[in-house]
């Protein structure tokens, strides 16, 4: 059996390494088990999107043999980051970051194996909130320069909109986690976005400056898509990691429409295929592409939800928008089983009276009551484009109604363009 790669490479070559400190030397330091951390801000009940490029890397480095520790900022939580912001962030009351801290960690036990000398989750608020003011600015303060915190990118940036003394500190307080995980779990990798350089290299001065001994930083890049979109941003919104904000099935939906530039990168960042398999995919175009897409969606939405929410939101896209078959030799480890039968549950429904099919339900008012238009003037727009099916078939009267004849034994499907799908059914 070949020995492991070093943990260094691999996130190299797979994309997660914006800048890092010495490299020499974090590969050294990696060359044996080694505990690392990213921090996570308790902000919301659920991580998104946005938050998978982190959770991946300490996956990745989990599987290498290394022990990831998830620190969820419960004390920085109720001051708030600056960095990449243009106004402060909502300070949290300690019932909201508690509640919050519960929902990450059910999320990231998808990610990472917990327990005892595996991956461990701490939460800043434990030793944060019983600082003594006077003796933290003696013993941490005195270690920083205004004039170099002011020259660092989170704080220039807020200061022509206005920079207030809380948030000053949470370059301190970051710091100082590092500090205090480097005595107290052995960890010297800190991970964060590269909006977080400076908070970094301010924890591994200090470390250096208190401890007298050495550090390491690892940024990744701040990602967008190929269009130059925000990673994990759509029209409606954050993509959630939870299935109440964001269903599995819509889940699915936003990683199949994941644009042609982006597929290959989004393989090696977001699922946990062999590099020689993705590689397979430059140069593909059209059907292959599409199905290289599929195969994107289905591994995410597996490792985020389950294996078997992943084949139902797969079987569910197939039943709307047809079936995607798959190249026996392309990206051969990821085959995706075959079911039984089409699962439509993972499509987002609606459920009315089947009183109302009898009536007849003017199609109009149903795109808008379902949320595929957000008025009537829209939804008439929809259709006079040519972009409004029902069950598959283009609507082309504006005063077209649904009727109990058009409900077959999974619903009547209304689609809005290419990608918006919504399934609507009588109540059982």
């Amino acid at each position: 059996m070949s020995p492991l790669k070093n943990a260094l490479d691999v996130l190299n070559e797979r994309g997660f390494v914006e800048q890092s400190t010495d490299p020499e030397a974090l590969r050294s330091f990696l060359e044996g088990a080694a505990s690392c951390y990213v921090g996570f801000d308790p902000t919301a009940d659920s991580l998104h999107v946005g938050h998978l490029l982190p959770i991946m890397a300490l996956a990745n480095l989990q599987r290498l043999g290394h022990r990831p520790i998830v620190l969820v900022g419960g004390g920085t939580g109720m001051v708030g980051d600056p960095s990449g912001k243009t106004e402060m962030r909502q300070i949290l009351t300690e019932e909201m970051i508690e509640r919050n801290v519960a929902g990450l960690k059910a999320q990231l036990s998808s990610f990472l194996e917990f327990g005892t000398g595996k991956a461990s989750m701490v939460n800043n608020a434990d030793w944060l909130l019983d600082l003594r003011y006077i003796e933290f600015l003696r013993d941490i303060g005195r270690h920083f320069s205004v004039n170099r915190m002011l020259a660092a990118e989170s704080y220039r940036a807020r200061l022509e909109t206005g920079l207030n003394f809380i948030e000053f500190n949470y370059m301190l307080l970051q710091a100082y986690d590092f500090y205090y995980l480097s005595q107290n779990h052995d960890c010297h990798l800190q991970m964060g976005g590269n909006d977080q350089w400076g908070n970094i290299v301010a924890g591994i001065d200090l470390i250096r400056r208190k401890a007298g001994v050495a550090a390491h930083g690892l940024t990744f890049p701040l990602l967008t898509t190929a269009g130059g979109a925000k990673m994990g941003k759509t029209a409606a919104g954050a993509v959630w990691l939870d299935p109440h904000r964001t269903t599995p099935y819509d889940f699915y939906q936003f990683w199949v429409n994941t644009d042609d530039r982006d597929v290959a990168r989004f393989l090696k960042l977001y699922t946990f295929l062999p590099m020689k398999e993705i590689e397979a995919v430059a140069g593909l175009e059209g059907r292959e592409l599409n199905a290289c897409k599929m195969i994107l969606a289905f591994e995410v939405t597996s490792t985020t939800h389950g294996r078997e929410k992943g084949l139902a939101a797969h079987e569910a896209a197939g039943r709307v928008f047809g079936k995607r078959e798959v190249p026996e030799d392309l990206l051969p480890s990821s085959a995706i089983p075959r079911a039984g039968k089409d699962d439509v549950d993972s499509v987002p429904t609606t459920f009315l009276p089947r009183e109302r099919f009898e009536k007849g339900l003017p199609a109009i008012e149903l795109f808008v009551e379902v949320g595929l238009c957000d008025s009537k003037s829209a939804a008439r727009r929809l259709i006079q484009q040519g972009g409004a099916y029902v069950n598959g078939d283009r609507l082309d009267e504006l005063d077209g109604l649904i009727g109990v004849d058009q409900l077959g034994h999974e619903g009547v499907f209304l689609k809005a363009g290419k990608k918006r799908v919504h399934r609507v059914h009588v109540k059982p």
